[in-house]
């Protein structure tokens, strides 16, 4: 039998998990937020049925039951007829007039929110805790070759779910370790399909970012996604403006920032040092977020809220951590891991597993050919990256040409003479 990867605590104990809330009360959002996303429901659609809200909704049949009865009440909702044992509702006049009002608010018709305290509270119980070993590792990292001293390396911060800091010159193999870190992962968290504060949507639920899986908790609040361990990724495209809360004008609802999105997970910030944020100014953001796994948003009225920031987050550069942070800001990062250029055996290990995974037939000696030609280019120190960059280079000269793909000495030094820059001869 396979061992897990990892032996994980509960994330989230049974008896804490939030449980299908049967009664208006027990939602833990204003009354008035659940009766606009009813009326719209039925205003946009023009009829609707209590199935039909349980889907779209999220809520239960004895809360919409209530909703509906309230409404048959105050005259806004008439019943029309019946599909098997549910109701065919529409609106009156009257209730038209205030689901249009209502709409002047918000626009937002999908997943009732939850609460921003449940949130809080679920989010915190939802705390990554594993423990690993350099064999666990290595089945993480099976397809990338890593050295017993890089998994050591990476040990004591993925096990305490710390920070990281990947330096070291470019093609050495960092974003393909922190790509693959969620895979030391084998529970479920949690995630609201959107959260209330203070009368307002904050939609958070991603299904870019989110991967859903089945579940036959009959008891689980439908609020509620159940989804692997988030992981995003941002690179140059980083701005101050995607730290904060976005407003959606179609739907008058805000959207969560990515560091929201990932919690409970990994945030990737790959190339460090080159987004449109300056670094410093990303740093300074996140001191306190970093230091005190908690961090504050702002809502457009200028109210301060306070969200968990329960996640990894992996700083991947090649450039030196000190030209980028001070101490303080590295402090809180305690794990700075050095991806440096591979070894000689290293090298070769890689390139025998690319040959043999893309069945490539292969002249003996070409992975020591590729080091001396890479040398020979000015190109001494090795990088992870070359065999593979030089495997796609030799594919394409090969399909180009209309012949099979080999990997022999001389097509390496047609792809070798292809990817290295040589600066020309000025002749006077």
């Amino acid at each position: 039998m396979n061992r897990p990867l990892a032996t994980l605590a509960q994330a989230e104990p049974q008896d804490r998990r939030p449980t299908l809330p049967d009664r208006l009360e027990d939602l833990g959002i204003p009354h008035a937020m659940v009766s606009d996303l009813f009326l719209r429901y039925v205003w946009l659609h023009g009829a609707g049925t209590l199935a039909a809200l349980h889907r779209k909704l999220m809520l239960s049949f004895p809360v919409l039951e209530t909703m509906l009865h309230l409404f048959r009440q105050q005259q806004t909702l008439e019943v029309k007829g019946m599909v098997g044992n549910d109701y065919v509702f529409t609106l009156t006049a009257a209730g038209r007039d205030l689901a249009a009002a209502r709409s002047e608010i918000s626009t937002y018709v999908g997943p009732a929110p939850v609460s921003i305290q449940q949130y809080r509270q679920v989010i915190k119980a939802q705390t990554a805790r594993v423990q690993l070993s350099r064999e666990s590792l290595r089945r993480a990292f099976h397809d990338l070759v890593l050295s017993d001293a890089m998994l050591d390396s990476l040990g004591p911060s993925l096990t305490g779910h710390q920070s990281l800091f990947l330096y070291g010159g470019t093609g050495n193999g960092k974003s393909s370790i922190a790509e693959r870190i969620p895979r030391i992962y084998r529970d479920t968290v949690l995630v609201p399909y959107a959260v209330e504060v203070d009368g307002h949507i904050v939609t958070l639920f991603d299904p870019v970012v989110h991967r859903q899986v089945p579940s036959d908790d009959a008891l689980l609040d439908p609020r509620w996604a159940v989804c692997e361990r988030p992981c995003i990724t941002v690179g140059g495209e980083l701005s101050a403006s995607m730290l904060e809360l976005q407003w959606d004008a179609s739907t008058r609802c805000f959207i969560a920032p990515f560091q929201m999105k990932a919690n409970n997970g990994i945030l990737i910030i790959d190339d460090f040092g080159r987004q449109v944020l300056a670094p410093r100014e990303l740093l300074n953001r996140w001191v306190v977020p970093l230091d005190r796994r908690v961090d504050y948003l702002t809502l457009a009225s200028g109210m301060k809220f306070q969200v968990p920031f329960e996640l990894m987050v992996v700083f991947s550069t090649n450039m030196n951590p000190h030209d980028l942070a001070d101490e303080a800001f590295l402090r809180r990062i305690q794990t700075k891991v050095l991806v440096d250029h591979v070894s000689a055996a290293i090298f070769d290990q890689i390139f025998q597993r690319l040959v043999e995974a893309h069945h490539v037939p292969c002249e003996p000696g070409c992975a020591a050919y590729l080091r001396e030609r890479c040398a020979q280019s000015g190109y001494p120190s090795l990088r992870a990256c070359y065999p593979s960059d030089i495997y796609r280079l030799v594919k394409s000269i090969s399909e180009y040409e209309g012949r099979p793909v080999r990997m022999t000495r001389a097509n390496i030094d047609r792809a070798v003479s292809l990817y290295f820059a040589r600066m020309p001869e000025i002749r006077e």
